[in-house]
């Protein structure tokens, strides 16, 4: 056999592992697929004969080829990642003697503060007087994506019968296939069942999914995208709405009222609080221009 197809093979192997062992998502498959193409291709490029043969300065190596490309930071991080986690199923196969990426980190990461909409803003957007059963359908998706902090997949997948307790707890499906329960507020609750009422006048009959498109069928990540964008600009909003927007408003006004990092992390689903703690900087921003307005020595003083 020759190195590329030893190399081909045991690519095919680990998706089989991934696919069927850990259960990941195909958008992660597809992830997963694409890094390590890219990664065994440049290995060819380069000569290195096999999986078995890379050494930690071949990761640094392929690691400044891919920021020379001018790929992101984030992306080499999660290039990084796919090798590692190649190389863990490669060490538990016996098909290599070392993980070859442990150590070797991407380049730095400049977070970008996730945008957000301010309490106001988010009460002008789900002020509602319509009777038309897409728009109870897409005030119900906005409440619960702002009520709940959920993902656009995690909303998307949400099935009928996934509430808990009378719909004041809802159970979904994040990252990972990893299951948490997200309570579910009034305001939601009620938008919930207001779309409930003319659910039928769109749905399939043996159709699972609570949210569904005019075809009947469960809705898709795109359609949500387009109709809360719609759904801002009928409303006057300053700025494109998307959902992550009203995920990442309902972490920072979280945040800012309760200061609990911890419970915001589990609310989000995150499995790092790291990945939390961003929205440290906005509840700072938000403190700061309490204290520009109410310090009184807080501003400089005009010549």
């Amino acid at each position: 056999m020759s190195n590329q197809s030893a190399i081909t093979k045991h690519l095919q192997a680990f998706a089989d592992y991934l696919k069927f062992e850990k259960q990941l998502s195909l958008h992660t498959l597809s992830n997963y697929q694409r890094d390590l193409e890219i990664f065994s291709q440049w290995l060819s490029d380069n000569q290195v004969g096999d999986f078995a043969g890379v050494k930690q300065h071949h990761i640094r190596q392929y690691v400044s080829w891919r920021h020379r490309q001018q790929v992101s930071a984030k992306s080499i991080q999660r290039n990084l990642s796919s090798i590692r986690s190649l190389y863990r199923y490669l060490l538990r196969e016996n098909l290599a003697k070392a993980n070859p990426a442990i150590g070797v980190r991407p380049p730095k990461i400049h977070r970008k503060l996730p945008v957000t909409m301010n309490v106001d803003e988010v009460g002008q957007l789900l002020n509602n007087s319509s009777n038309d059963p897409l728009d109870l359908r897409d005030m119900a998706i906005m409440e619960l994506f702002y009520s709940s902090g959920l993902r656009l997949s995690e909303l998307v997948s949400i099935n009928l019968n996934d509430f808990l307790q009378s719909a004041d707890e809802l159970e979904v499906i994040g990252k990972g296939q990893k299951t948490r329960v997200v309570p579910v507020g009034q305001f939601a609750r009620d938008a919930v069942n207001r779309w409930l009422e003319k659910r039928s006048q769109l749905a399939a009959d043996d159709e699972p999914a609570l949210f569904v498109s005019k075809r009947g069928s469960r809705i898709s990540r795109r359609a949500v995208e387009q109709r809360l964008a719609q759904q801002a600009i009928k409303r006057g909003a300053s700025q494109h709405l998307h959902p992550h927007m009203l995920r990442h408003s309902f972490a920072s006004h979280l945040l800012e009222s309760s200061g609990n990092l911890r419970a915001v992390q589990e609310l989000l689903g995150h499995a790092n609080i790291s990945t939390t703690q961003i929205y440290t900087h906005l509840d700072f921003q938000h403190l700061a221009q309490v204290y520009d307005q109410a310090h009184p020595r807080a501003k400089r003083r005009k010549d």
